[in-house]
């Protein structure tokens, strides 16, 4: 199974294709250096294949690469945040989930 994450600005949400076929996408906000996460989600046929932890990393690291900062108002979003603390530093606020 190949997973590929991408960025579709004209639509706000990066995608993830799997095989080819889009199985799902984390939608945002795009403001000044910042990405607000606001919503996260996986076609069913594909839950518990980790394509959910994969869009999050890879739409993280992405948006890390570009140096701009999250808010992570998407549940999915703050509580990969939280398993994975590597990423608090793209927070604006740590303290704060969203």
């Amino acid at each position: 199974m190949s997973m590929l994450v991408e960025d579709n600005p004209a639509a706000h949400q990066f995608e993830i294709l799997v095989d080819d076929s889009l199985a799902g996408f984390a939608a945002y906000e795009q403001r000044p250096g910042v990405v607000v996460f606001t919503h996260t989600e996986v076609e069913p046929a594909y839950e518990g294949h980790g394509v959910g932890s994969t869009l999050a990393r890879e739409a993280l690291d992405q948006v890390r690469n570009r140096g701009d900062r999250v808010v992570a108002r998407c549940p999915f979003i703050s509580a990969y945040i939280d398993r994975h603390p590597d990423y608090r530093e793209l927070l604006v606020d740590p303290d704060r989930k969203a």
